[in-house]
């Protein structure tokens, strides 16, 4: 039942947008509560009902003129007043009939119109994305998630303290288990890149310390509170110069399959582009000339021979990139076609592979002997998988950028060929400012771009973590429909990128703690803010039970 709490102030301006709020002796409104108040429309004899979110609070002492006053009452010396007082910002007005509340009018704490005022009830698919601080559950449009009125969500905050992978983590968690996706749960898809440390390798594993209240949550937001992520396949890269095929994790290695490519699939598929996605605009600029020569005669050397073979220029076999650079260096007039690169252009290039060759050999190399009949087997297989997980952590920048360019351009290619938006696909990147940074040009940029821009016709949404959105490619920000913000630094904070935010949330947003974000949506007028709760799933080895519910012995 919906609470009175105080009455429109009569000593403020008062618009159909935003209005002040006396608030009643022993009564209280705090940041975020959902308040609603009726007024007479002059004339119409009907009622127009307003519903708005608790933005600012304050107290003061009414006719105090010096700072002594306050000494003053506390001594009894002085009769005074408290005025206590809050800002409403205003998320609905029904039916839209724009005149201001009355001075006077009686304000309500709602709890009955919490879904008519955030605009919940007009969400034919709504998503649970979080508790707001009332303990009501705060629900996303999903049409603004999966293609159909927009996509892709954005989640900035600083690192180690925003906790946006993990927000990013009960997003997909959500979306795969509150039956939002309906009959579609069976064909969508999710690839995330694990970039940092191999937290994100136990997600199949339920989190042994987690606690019952942490469960209730789950249950409030009408979510499973016993299971972890299912249906997910892990994915790593191999251990360098090795006969053996053994992936370079520590920390797990059951369950975990080894990817790479060979020369030939990167002739194949012409992804050769993706090893210089690092460096100055201008060297990548110049650079880009050379590589699609070499990718045009790459590509027409893999037409000849199998898919296990290695690859051959005449008689001699391309079974490395150092093999790659061997050949160039030998017959640089066929490579390059003629004479129509520079020579400072060729010589910048084959520096340039040469340091791919040697960071890249746990991703790049030759299949094993044995019986391999295809160098599928070691190809990372998102289709068959709800969940891919790509673990990247321990590859350094030229490896990570061939990694995510070519998994991201082999989805984007295969959706683009099938011109459908389903399945949909749903892409976790996080430190996407090292992928798409807001100055400069690269392949991977210019494909993360063209997702940003026409991803979501495709059903492909992309969800992009990053520290600082000052410092990512403005136009994938703007593309993202959902905007989630964690613990801000200050300076950022003010930047122009998060004029979404009241100067209230700005101020919060460098102060909220790990666990709450602030969520931004095109359905709803206002950000709200918002906990979710601590994983099911563990996030790391020392959480993970064994079968019969023990924590396992690791030391």
């Amino acid at each position: 039942m919906n609470e009175e709490v105080g009455l429109v102030l009569g000593t403020k301006d008062a618009s159909p947008l935003e209005f002040w709020v006396g608030v009643l002796e022993g009564k209280y409104l705090e940041l975020d509560d959902i308040v609603e108040v009726s007024t007479e429309v002059p004339g119409k004899g009907e009622k127009v009902t307003f519903y708005g979110v608790v933005d600012h609070v304050r107290k003061l002492y009414e006719g105090a003129q010096f700072d002594s006053d306050t000494l003053l009452v506390g001594e009894g010396l002085i009769p005074i007043e408290v005025s206590y007082a809050a800002f409403i910002k205003v998320t609905r007005v029904e039916p839209e009939i724009y005149i201001p509340p009355h001075p006077g009018d009686k304000v309500f704490r709602s709890t009955s119109g919490i879904e008519k005022g955030l605009y919940f009830d007009r969400m034919t698919k709504k998503l649970p994305v979080g508790i707001m601080r009332n303990g009501n559950v705060v629900y996303s449009n999903l049409e603004f998630i999966n293609g159909e009125k927009g996509g892709h969500l954005s989640i900035s905050g600083i690192s180690g303290v925003a906790t946006k992978t993990s927000y990013a983590l009960f997003f997909l968690y959500s979306l795969f288990n509150s039956g939002v996706l309906g009959r579609e749960l069976a064909s969508t898809h999710a690839i995330i890149f694990n970039v940092k440390g191999e937290d994100l390798l136990f997600l199949d594993k339920p989190n042994s310390k987690l606690k019952e209240e942490e469960r209730e949550k789950y249950k409030i937001l009408g979510l499973p509170s016993d299971k972890p992520f299912e249906g997910v396949k892990f994915y790593a890269p191999v251990r360098p110069y090795t006969k053996e095929i053994e992936v370079i994790t520590e920390k797990r290695k059951e369950g975990i399959k080894p990817y790479f490519w060979t020369v030939r699939e990167i002739a194949k598929n012409r992804i050769l582009r993706f090893l210089f996605s690092t460096g100055g605009e201008e060297e990548i600029s110049t650079l880009m000339h050379a590589v699609r020569k070499i990718e045009d005669r790459l590509y027409e050397l893999s037409s000849e021979g199998d898919n296990y073979e290695p690859l051959k220029k005449d008689s001699e076999e391309i079974n490395t990139l150092f093999d790659l650079k061997r050949s160039i260096e030998s017959d640089e007039g066929w490579w390059f076609g003629g004479g129509n690169v520079a020579s400072q252009t060729i010589s910048a290039f084959l520096r340039r592979l040469d340091h791919a060759a040697r960071s890249t050999s746990s991703i790049i190399r030759p299949l094993p002997k044995g019986n391999y009949n295809s160098s599928s087997t070691f190809h990372i297989n998102w289709e068959k998988s709800r969940f891919t997980i790509i673990d990247i952590n321990r590859l350094d920048s030229y490896s990570k950028m061939f990694v995510v360019g070519v998994i991201i351009n082999e989805i984007f290619k295969k959706k683009e060929k099938s011109n459908s938006s389903r399945p949909l696909v749903f892409i976790m990147l996080d430190e996407l400012n090292k992928y798409a940074p807001r100055t400069g040009w690269s392949p991977i940029k210019e494909l993360l771009l063209d997702i940003a821009e026409r991803g979501r016709s495709l059903g492909i949404i992309l969800i992009g973590a990053q520290q600082t959105a000052s410092e990512i490619e403005k136009r994938i920000f703007a593309n993202s429909a959902i905007k989630v913000v964690g613990r801000l630094d200050p300076a950022e904070s003010e930047r122009t990128e998060y004029d979404f935010l009241t100067p209230t949330l700005r101020k919060r947003a460098i102060m909220i703690n790990s666990g709450t974000m602030i969520y931004h949506q095109p359905d709803v007028p206002v950000s709200l803010l918002l906990r979710f709760p601590f994983p099911l799933w563990a996030t790391k080895k020392e959480e993970v039970e064994d079968d019969e519910g023990n924590l396992p012995d690791f030391f």
